[in-house]
C-alpha cells in the first residue's frame, strides 16, 4: 500500500526516486508520510548520553501542489512529545512543513492561550545539524520558523489507492467524472479526499496552488443532489515555492465543502485562538479510496 517515490540524503541530494514521481501521485489525491532518521543525543536531549539511532515515520495529512509541480505538506494534528517520554512542556499545536527539498518549518500556536516570553527559538549550540533560517512572531501565542534539520535521510511515502470520481469549477459545473459516482462510492462506505483549488489565495500569494484534505461526516441531499462534507482540520499557508512560515501568512481551520463549488472556511486566527467563518468558492476535485 505505501511505497516510496523520492529519497534525499543528508545533504537533502536526491538518492533515489524523483520529484516527478511524488508530484504525480499528490496530483492524484496520494496520502503521504515521511521517513526520516536522526540519532537522540543530537536532536532530542543534547546533553543526554544517548546515542541511539532513532527512526521517524509522520503522516502529513495536508498536501499541497503548487505551480501542478511542487509538494509541500503539513502535519495538522501534532502535539509535541519529547519520545519516548513525555509531551512537550505546553500544549500546543506542532504544524511541522515540509517541501519535497528538505526544507523545513513549523508553527506552534499555544492551546492554553499564553505568549510566549523572548525567544521561542532558542537551539542549543551542541545542536549542529539544526540550521535556524528565520523565525517570526516569538512574542506572541504562535512563534513559527523557518529551518533546516540535517537528518540523516529523508524518505517520501505515498499511498496511491485513491481514484478521482468528480471535478467541478467553482459554480459546480462539471469537468470531469461524474457526481453519481461520488455519491454511490461514499453510499457504499468508500472514504473521500478533496482538492481546493486556490484556497490560500487570500493570504498574500496568487501562486497556483491545490490543497487536498481528507473529509469526516459527507452528507448527501438527495432531492437537491448536492454533496457536502467537512473536512479533517488543515493549516492553510501562503503559496510560494518552497513553501514557508512568515508572520500573518497562516492560519488554521476546518472546511464545510459542497459539490456545487461552495466552500466555507471556518477559521481560527492562531495569535488570538477566536474563530471566524469565511465563505468561499472554489475548484473541487473529490476522490475516492
Amino acid at each position: 500500500m505505501w511505497k516510496s517515490v523520492l529519497e534525499l540524503s543528508s545533504q537533502r541530494n536526491i538518492v533515489a526516486g524523483s520529484n516527478a514521481a511524488l508530484s504525480d501521485a499528490i496530483r492524484r489525491g496520494a496520502d503521504l508520510r515521511i521517513y526520516t532518521e536522526f540519532i537522540h543525543n543530537e536532536h532530542i536531549d543534547v546533553h543526554s548520553d544517548n546515542n541511539e539511532l532513532v527512526r521517524e515515520v509522520s503522516e502529513f495529512p495536508v498536501t499541497y501542489l503548487l505551480e501542478d509541480r511542487w509538494v509541500a505538506a503539513v502535519m495538522s494534528r501534532r502535539q509535541p512529545i519529547s519520545p519516548p517520554d513525555s509531551f512537550g512542556p505546553r500544549p500546543s499545536m506542532s504544524f511541522f512543513l515540509y517541501n519535497q527539498d528538505g526544507q523545513q518549518a513549523i508553527a506552534r500556536p499555544y492551546l492554553d492561550g499564553e505568549a510566549t516570553t523572548g525567544s521561542a527559538h532558542e537551539v542549543p549550540a551542541e545542536m549542529s545539524k539544526y540550521h535556524l533560517q528565520q523565525s517570526f512572531d516569538d512574542n506572541t501565542n504562535a512563534p513559527s520558523q523557518n529551518f533546516i534539520y540535517d537528518f540523516e535521510l529523508y524518505r517520501f511515502y505515498v499511498n496511491d489507492g485513491w481514484r478521482e470520481v468528480f471535478a467541478g469549477d467553482a459554480q459546480g459545473n462539471p469537468q470531469s467524472g461524474s457526481l453519481e459516482e461520488l455519491e454511490a462510492a461514499f453510499a457504499n462506505g468508500c472514504e473521500v479526499k478533496v482538492a481546493v483549488r486556490g484556497l490560500c489565495g487570500d493570504l498574500g500569494s496568487s501562486l497556483e496552488h491545490e490543497l487536498f484534505v481528507q473529509l469526516n461526516a459527507c452528507y448527501y441531499n438527495t432531492r437537491q443532489r448536492l454533496f457536502s462534507a467537512g473536512t479533517h482540520p488543515l493549516v492553510r499557508v501562503a503559496p510560494q515555492i518552497p513553501m514557508l512560515y512568515d508572520s500573518h501568512n497562516w492560519d488554521f481551520g476546518w472546511l464545510l465543502v459542497r459539490s456545487d463549488g461552495y466552500v466555507e472556511y471556518r477559521c481560527c486566527d492562531p495569535y488570538t485562538l477566536k474563530f471566524q467563518d469565511f465563505q468561499k468558492r472554489h475548484a473541487l476535485r473529490w476522490f475516492v479510496r
